[in-house]
């Protein structure tokens, strides 16, 4: 099995697609190494189907539209001049980063979910193979970092935000929809995101919309 892994890896490179610069792809590499690095060790495994109460994946992904349409919501009312305003519209900046870069791996990797398969090595299989990253892992990790960067020094209650990006992640596999590395991937996309948002001079969609919105809607009462 072993043999099986090095293979791939020695494939890897070649597998890609040929668009990508040298060094994207030997980033992609690298980072496919340390995934079968981790599948070897054990991360990667199919558990039993369960979809069942909070596991339904209609349960967890309304509470990720919920999140996204209640943060909009916040935004547009708040508007940029407030701290909470503020930090509501990195979060739509933070998960739309979050989505864009997710599905933009999960075309390079095309990876095949454990619904489809028992090995967790089959990347770069084409098609609908899109198991890597996970995208709602990376959505709910996104939508909660600004908030738990912003203020988890002021107020630590808020870092039990970070209860929701689990939930969705292990909800995932449980539907089989995922690998384990795939979930761990899609936290770190949506980490990251939600970090360069939080960042940022500004928000990225705030410098495009109306003054109106700007000063938010409540202001406008």
């Amino acid at each position: 099995m072993r043999d099986a892994w090095n293979q791939r890896l020695r494939s890897a490179f070649t597998a890609l697609p040929a668009r990508l610069s040298v060094s994207t792809r030997q980033a992609s590499v690298a980072l496919l190494c340390w995934l079968s690095a981790a599948a070897w060790a054990g991360m990667d495994h199919k558990v039993d189907k369960d979809e069942s109460g909070i596991w339904n994946p209609n349960i967890e992904r309304g509470l990720l539209l919920g999140l996204t349409v209640g943060q909009v919501g916040l935004a547009v009312w708040e508007g940029g001049e407030s701290r909470l305003g503020d930090t509501a519209w990195r979060g739509i900046d933070s998960e739309i980063i979050a989505a864009v870069s997710s599905e933009a791996m999960k075309r390079v990797f095309t990876r095949v979910r454990p619904s489809e398969t028992d090995d967790p090595g089959h990347w770069f299989a084409g098609d609908s193979n899109h198991s890597f990253p996970s995208g709602e892992a990376a959505e709910a990790a996104a939508v909660v970092a600004p908030y738990m960067l912003e203020y988890g020094k002021d107020y630590p209650a808020v870092y039990a935000l970070s209860l929701i990006p689990l939930y969705v992640g292990v909800a995932r596999v449980k539907a089989q929809a995922h690998w384990q590395s795939d979930v761990v991937a899609g936290w770190a996309v949506g980490g990251l995101a939600g970090w360069y948002a939080h960042e940022r001079d500004s928000p990225l969609l705030l410098q495009v919309m109306p003054h109106g919105i700007f000063v938010g809607l409540k202001k406008s009462f």
